[in-house]
């Protein structure tokens, strides 16, 4: 296991990107998710579906979102990342076997 594995295994849950959106953007902006939608250029569904954990930021969402709340994509990407590595080391680890330098 590599230490960035190791790292991600010992880490509490991160939280989802979307809930970072809804708890430090929309509710304090008291913007809806129709009105967050409607200036981001995609579905009320959509955006839903991102703050409540069904959907992951793509990187596409990344730039509307640095775009609409003036951050950076950058970000919203790695807060993504963060969780979804924090997910995957909590399932079974993969049968991979080592790489090696042919002699």
């Amino acid at each position: 296991m590599t230490t960035t594995i190791k790292a991600a295994s010992m880490m509490h849950s991160p939280p989802h990107a979307g809930e970072i959106l809804r708890e430090l953007y929309l509710k304090p902006l008291r913007v809806s998710i129709a009105e967050a939608a409607k200036a981001l250029g995609v579905t009320a569904k959509h955006v839903s579906g991102i703050v409540n954990g069904h959907a992951r930021i793509t990187a596409d969402m990344a730039i509307r979102l640095a775009a609409a709340l003036d951050t950076d994509a950058q970000t919203w990407v790695n807060l993504q990342a963060q969780h979804d590595l924090w997910v995957a080391s909590q399932k079974k680890p993969p049968d991979v076997k080592p790489l090696r330098k042919a002699a």
